[in-house]
Parts: structure tokens; sequence; C-alpha cells
């Protein structure tokens, strides 16, 4: 071979590397692009895809001011707020979950992580001892979910359908398992207030009452799901869905990805997390520097800022005069609540040494059987109008003032 054609040779060979890695940019470059594309699609349908999204800088204002040491009550102020779309979105993210993993697998997923707002806000609670935040946070939840979200749904409800009958089903399994929930949690009061006095009386036994109850709590619950997603699966689903919209849910599909829906759900948590635990530490100066008390804001404020999504999808759905879902989210997010999350906060204060009972104070349980005994009789005929849901918002009203009013010192 001459010395001009081992020339050309090498040039030609050079030329060919050249292209090869040429192509390879141009292949690496749409894979850039197409993974910039998905990851700024997901933060459209996460963050932007809800009307809470205006909520979303009192997140980042919450930390900036937990660095730089605001006025407490200000980062109680803007971490309450920064929970509000946190906890909507925790929901959505578990319902774009259960797309992949089946009904029963999502059921369970979504009955898991419905109240996971609250659950964290307990643990932290819990973690610092604050008893008292902890039972009044819990206790809020339900009596909102009951008085609140319910009223509010069938108030709107019943306006917005005059000219037709609401009807729904499948109130009776939540009824009864707040029912047995309530006996659960009277029973030590009982127990407490007959022995007070009592030269043997040292609370021992009401903890162990109460530790007792909880176990049959969360067996009660256990029970629940198993018929709710197992053997009674079918009863469950809204019979109008089943019969006008079909078509519709067989074509909906996930938003994202199962993965991104997961890493979103993790993030989000961990956001929650913090924000819960700002609350927690803040929560008594803010109530000194507004001058209100600690009952008020744990039992009325909180809950409203935790299950405003919640608030917003029943009222919704009502508007729709689909009142089973609506009925659903109310009364299976206060089931779920007081046979689930309470019992389980009881549970791990006895596994870190803290004595936790299910007394909850003579007032606060008067208030909660009253909001279970009024919403079982507004549900018994099966049917709802407007006024309904006006005597549950004014229940609420009531609720509310009282513990308005009630200054009480805490030294725990």
């Amino acid at each position: 071979m001459s010395l001009m054609e081992s020339y050309d040779l090498e040039r030609e060979e050079k030329m060919r590397d050249s292209l090869l890695a040429t192509s390879d940019d141009c292949n690496a470059s749409p894979v850039r692009f197409r993974r910039l594309k998905s990851f700024l699609a997901n933060v459209r349908i996460v963050v932007f895809e809800t009307k809470l999204f205006v909520l979303f800088p009192a997140i980042p204002m919450a930390f900036v001011a937990h660095c730089y040491r605001f006025g407490r009550p200000w980062i109680f102020a803007l971490s309450l707020i920064g929970l509000a779309p946190l906890a909507e979105r925790l929901s959505f993210l578990t319902e774009q979950i259960a797309y992949f993993t089946g009904p029963t697998v999502g059921g369970l997923v979504n009955a898991t992580c419905g109240n996971a707002t609250e659950l964290i806000i307990a643990m932290f609670a819990l973690h610092k001892r604050k008893i008292h935040v902890l039972k009044y946070s819990l206790l809020g939840s339900i009596i909102s979910n009951l008085l609140l979200v319910l009223g509010s749904s069938l108030l709107c409800g019943g306006i917005a359908n005059l000219n037709k009958e609401q009807k729904f089903d499948h109130a009776d399994a939540n009824t009864l398992l707040l029912l047995l929930g309530l006996l659960c949690q009277i029973a030590p009061l009982l127990f407490n207030l007959h022995s007070m006095g009592s030269p043997i009386s040292d609370g021992t036994s009401v903890l162990q009452l109460s530790r007792t109850c909880c176990i049959v709590m969360l067996i009660a619950y256990v029970a629940y799901l198993f018929f709710q997603l197992k053997t009674h699966a079918q009863p469950f689903g809204s019979d109008e869905d089943q019969d006008d919209d079909d078509g519709e849910l067989d074509k909906e599909t996930a938003s994202i990805g199962v993965w991104s829906a997961f890493i979103w759900l993790c993030l989000m948590t961990i956001i929650i997390s913090v924000l819960s635990e700002y609350v927690v530490g803040t929560i008594e100066e803010a109530s000194k520097t507004w001058g209100l008390s600690v009952s008020f804001m744990s039992i009325i404020m909180l809950p409203i800022v935790g299950n405003a999504a919640e608030h917003a999808g029943a009222v919704i759905f009502a508007f729709k005069n689909k009142l089973d879902i609506s009925l659903g989210v109310a009364l299976g997010s206060a089931s779920q609540i007081m046979m689930f999350v309470v019992p389980l906060c009881v549970i791990t204060a006895w596994i870190m040494g803290i004595q936790m009972t299910l007394d909850f104070g003579l007032l606060e349980t008067g208030c909660l059987a009253f909001s279970i005994f009024i919403t079982a009789f507004t549900l018994q005929d099966g049917s709802s109008h407007y006024l309904k849901g006006v005597i549950l918002v004014l229940a609420y009203v009531v609720i509310g003032a009282c513990f308005f009013v009630q200054h009480v010192p805490f030294d725990e």
C-alpha cells in the first residue's frame, strides 16, 4: 500500500468516527430533551393542575421564616396554609398509584394515605409529648368531617338539586363503626369518672382499658377494610357511576407514571412532615399571640386546613347529585381517623413508654358523641335535603363556639 493510500484510508476512518460521534450526540440530545419535557409535564400536572396551587408559595415562605427565626406565629400560619395543597396533592398521587395496583390494593393505599396529614401531625405531637394537641387535632378532624364537610355537602347539594330527590346508600357500615369507636372512647371516660376520688385509683386501670379498646378498634377497622374492599366491594361503588359513567371510567387513565407518582408521594410526605413539625412546635406560641385557645386552634383551625381538599371534593360531588361519593369521603375519613389513627397513636405511645389514654375529656367526648348521633339521625332515612345540611353546619358552629371560649392551661 502506498503512502498516499494509507493517508486516504486514515482520513476516511477519522471522518467515519466523527460522523458516528455526531450521530451519538444527536441521539442523546432527543433523549435528554424528552426527559426534561417529561419532568416539566409532571411538575405541571402535580403542582399546577390544582385550584390550590396559589397556596404553594406558603411552603418556601414557611422554610424561610423558620430558618431566619421569624415570629413563631408567622411560622405556624405559613405552615398551616402550606399543608392545604400538599394534603390535596397527596390524595391525588395515591389515586394515580391506584391505577397501576388494581382496585383492591388501590383502595387500601387510598385508605391508608387518605389522612396522612393528620397522622403525621399526630406523630410529631406525640414525639414532642404534646398529648393535648394530638387528641384535639384528631377529635377536630372527626367532628369536622361529620358536621362541616358532610353538612356543607348536603347543603350545597340540596340547593343545587332542589327539584331532584337526593338518595344515597351504604352509610350503615360507617355509622356502626363510628358508634363502636364512640363506645371505646366513652368507656375510659366513664371509668375514670367513676373511680375519681377512689383511694385505689392510680390511673393504671384506665390506661389498660384504653389499650384494650384500641386493639378492639384496630381489629374492627381491619374487618371493615376486608368488608369494604373484598367481600362487599360492589355495593360500595356509586350506583350513578355504574349506570351513567361506565364508559368514562373505562377510558380514564393515570396522568403520570407509577414511579413518578411514587417519587412525588415521597417528596410531598417529607415536606408535610417538616411543616407538621413546624405546626406542632409553634401552635402554643401562636395561641398566646393571637389570643385563641389551643383547643380551638387544634379542633377547628387545623382540621379545616387539613380537610380542605376533601371538603371541596365532597361539595363538588354533592353538586352533581352524587351523594354516595360525598358520604364516602366524609364518613370514610371520620371512620378512618377514629378507628385507625386514634388507636394507632395510643399503641405507638405505649411502645414509646408514654401514658396516653382514650379519655379525651368530658366536653370533648360529649361533642364527639353529639356529632355522631346527629349524623346518624340525619342519614337514617337514606334521603337528603338542604335543611339537613344547615343543621349539621350550625351544630359545628356551636361546637366551635364551645372551644373558642374555652381557655385551659396545659402543663404537659
